[in-house]
C-alpha cells in the first residue's frame, strides 16, 4: 500500500518509514525537513498548512501520523496549534482524500495525572487531568483522531512509552549531557519502577497497528518493552553505554516537583527556547511508577517486543562506544 508517514524526521518516524519500505510499502513522508530515509519521497511543510497536507495525502491509502510539538516546556498555544490543530487538519485532509487507514501515535501521558501506574492498561485520554502542554494537547488530539473512527475511515491510537534507542536527542542524549557535566539527580533515589520502549519495538508496533486495523480501529493501545527497572538502574545503564559517570547525588522526589513548576514557568516567561533543566512533568516521569499491562496489546496487534532491553542498552554502547570508555577511566 501508499502509506504517508509524518513527522519522520525524528528517531521514531525514519523507524516507522524504514520498516515500511523494508516491507515493500511505497512511502511518503511529510515534515518542515527532509527526512533523510533513502526510498521515500519527502513533502516537507507544517501540519499547520492545510493546503500542503492535501499534497502530502493524496493518493495514500494509510498514514501514520507521528508529527507532533515534543517539548518539556513552551506556550501552551503552540502546543494546541501543532498538536490539535494539526491533527484536526491532518484527520480531515485524509478523509477527504479518501485515506482508509489512520494510525495517530499518542503517549501514555495523555491518561496520566501524575499519580503512579502500576500494571494498567491503556485508561481513556484525559485532557482535563494530563499534566503539561504537550501531554493535554496530546489528550485532545487522540479523542480527536479516535473520534473520526468509521467503518470507512479506520483510526487507532499507538502510545508508546518513552521511546530511546542510539541518536535519541529526547531521552538519551539530554540524559549523557546532564550526566556528564554532573546535573542529573536520581529522585528518590531513582527507585520508581518504570518501563520504556526500544525504537525498533515501537516502530514495528506501529506498523503491526496499520496492519491489524481490523482488530485495533477506534481502540487506544499502549506499547512498551514489557520489562519495568528502577529508573536509576536505567540511567546507569544509558550512562555507562555513553561512556559517562552515573548520577550519584539525589534529591527527594517533591523537592523536585515543586522546583520544576517554578523553573517551568520562569523558562516561559523569559521565552527561552532550550528545555529547562527541571520541570513539574518530567520530575513526576523520574520519581513516579509508571508500566503497563501489554496482554492486550500483545493480542490485538498479533506482536512482541523483538530488542530487549539488555539488547538495546547493548546497541547503544556500539553506537556510542561507551563501556570500553567507561571500563578504561
Amino acid at each position: 500500500m501508499r502509506v504517508l508517514v509524518t513527522g519522520a524526521s525524528g528517531l521514531l518516524g525514519r523507524e516507522v518509514a524504514r520498516l515500511l519500505l523494508s516491507q515493500g510499502h511505497t512511502v511518503a513522508t511529510f515534515q518542515r525537513r527532509p527526512s533523510g530515509v533513502d526510498g521515500v519521497t519527502d513533502f516537507c511543510g507544517s501540519v499547520t498548512d492545510e493546503s500542503a497536507l492535501r499534497k502530502a495525502v493524496k493518493g495514500s491509502e494509510g498514514i501514520i501520523h507521528l508529527a507532533a510539538k515534543v517539548s518539556f516546556t513552551g506556550r501552551a498555544a503552540e502546543f494546541h496549534q501543532v498538536n490539535v490543530e494539526g491533527t484536526r487538519r491532518l484527520l480531515h485532509s485524509a478523509h477527504a482524500a479518501g485515506v482508509r487507514d489512520v494510525v495517530f501515535v499518542s503517549s501514555p501521558s495523555v491518561a496520566n495525572s501524575g499519580s503512579a501506574i502500576v500494571g494498567l492498561g491503556a485508561g481513556p485520554a484525559d485532557p482535563a487531568h494530563a499534566h503539561g502542554s504537550y501531554s493535554r494537547t496530546k489528550a485532545e488530539a487522540e479523542l480527536l483522531a479516535l473520534a473520526a473512527d468509521a467503518p470507512e475511515f479506520r483510526v487507532a491510537a499507538v502510545r508508546p512509552h518513552i521511546v530511546w534507542g542510539p541518536g535519541d536527542t529526547q531521552l538519551v542524549e539530554r540524559v549523557l549531557e546532564r550526566a556528564g557535566r554532573k546535573r542529573l539527580p536520581l529522585l528518590d533515589s531513582g527507585a520508581a519502577l518504570i518501563d520504556t520502549t526500544y525504537v525498533d519495538n515501537a516502530a514495528s508496533a506501529i506498523v503491526a497497528a496499520l496492519h491489524r486495523m481490523e482488530y485495533v480501529h477506534g481502540k487506544a493501545l499502549v506499547v512498551s518493552n514489557g520489562e519495568p527497572r528502577p529508573i536509576g538502574e536505567l540511567l546507569a545503564g544509558i550512562c555507562a553505554a555513553g561512556g559517562v559517570p552515573a548520577p550519584s547525588w539525589t534529591v527527594p522526589g517533591a523537592v523536585a516537583r515543586v522546583a520544576g513548576a517554578v523553573v517551568e514557568k520562569a523558562w516561559i516567561l523569559a521565552g527561552r527556547k532550550e528545555e529547562p533543566p527541571m520541570t513539574q512533568f518530567l520530575a513526576e516521569q523520574l520519581s513516579t511508577a509508571h508500566w503497563f499491562d501489554q496482554r492486550e496489546t500483545h493480542k490485538l496487534l498479533d506482536w512482541a517486543p523483538v530488542v530487549s532491553l539488555d539488547d538495546g542498552l547493548a546497541k547503544l554502547a556500539e553506537h556510542y562506544g561507551g563501556y570500553g570508555l567507561l571500563s578504561d577511566r
